[in-house]
């Protein structure tokens, strides 16, 4: 399994820089895990005329589901031999993607299967679990003879021990560096992206999700105080083979 590093801004993408989503390919299958602000010409590079296998979208914020709306379009006005593929996403997702314009319709191109739940897709298993956000927002294991877990956006919950457990790569939502004042909890720090890796068991985490301005560096040492095996911090274009 290898999976490349889209896009790792929280909320707007820094100059040169991208908001969430990855690409993880696995014996020749390609799925694309969210798809933020500026990801897509990245995606292009690696999938031409947007030829990937799979989709899936943690929630319905634009950073994380808005160049969904551009591989729509890629794949309705380019390559028009595409079959439909999976779209797994929260409902909430279509629904903001396809107010965007009034044709083409997500479904015309995509198989499109709510989360949360249990999906195959491919040579993946696709769990998906709620996690508390500012909106429905739904982590994701994907399983095939390795594990990588997926948060999304999340604040604290006892769901992600078992979203990431003993997990080949965790990657963690870590947009805060401090914990906030008041008001619910629907972000995590990077700190207690390390606590929850920990308890989880995995074997690498990977933060991601970073405020722009946030020094990333802060960010993995508040991490490494809490988790002891490999740390990453997601950087566009970074690649790592699991395999």
């Amino acid at each position: 399994m290898k999976i490349t590093v889209l896009g790792s801004c929280a909320a707007w993408p820094e100059p040169g820089r991208a908001c969430a989503g990855f690409l993880v390919e696995h014996a020749g299958f390609r799925l694309v895990l969210d798809l933020g602000f500026a990801t897509l010409p990245r995606l292009l590079t690696h999938s031409p005329n947007g030829a990937v296998d799979a989709v899936v979208i943690t929630h319905a914020h634009s950073d994380h589901c808005v160049d969904l709306n551009g591989l729509l379009r890629v794949r309705h006005y380019g390559e028009r031999s595409f079959p439909p593929i999976p779209l797994l996403c929260p409902p909430e997702v279509v629904s903001l993607v396809d107010a965007m314009e009034p044709s083409p319709r997500l479904t015309e191109l995509f198989e499109v299967v709510d989360l949360p739940g249990t999906h195959k897709v491919g040579p993946f298993e696709v769990l998906g679990v709620e996690l508390p956000h500012h909106v429905r927002n739904v982590g994701v294991r994907l399983t095939t003879s390795r594990t990588v877990a997926y948060t999304g956006d999340t604040g604290p919950s006892p769901e992600l021990a078992s979203l990431g457990r003993r997990a080949d790569l965790y990657i963690m939502d870590a947009t805060l560096q401090q914990l906030p004042l008041e008001g619910p909890r629907n972000l995590l720090t990077a700190a207690e992206a390390g606590q929850w890796a920990t308890e989880a068991q995995a074997r690498r985490l990977m933060l991601t999700h970073f405020w722009p301005g946030s020094d990333r560096g802060v960010s993995l040492r508040q991490a490494g105080e809490h988790f002891a095996g490999e740390l990453l911090a997601a950087e566009e274009g970074l690649v790592i083979d699991l395999d």
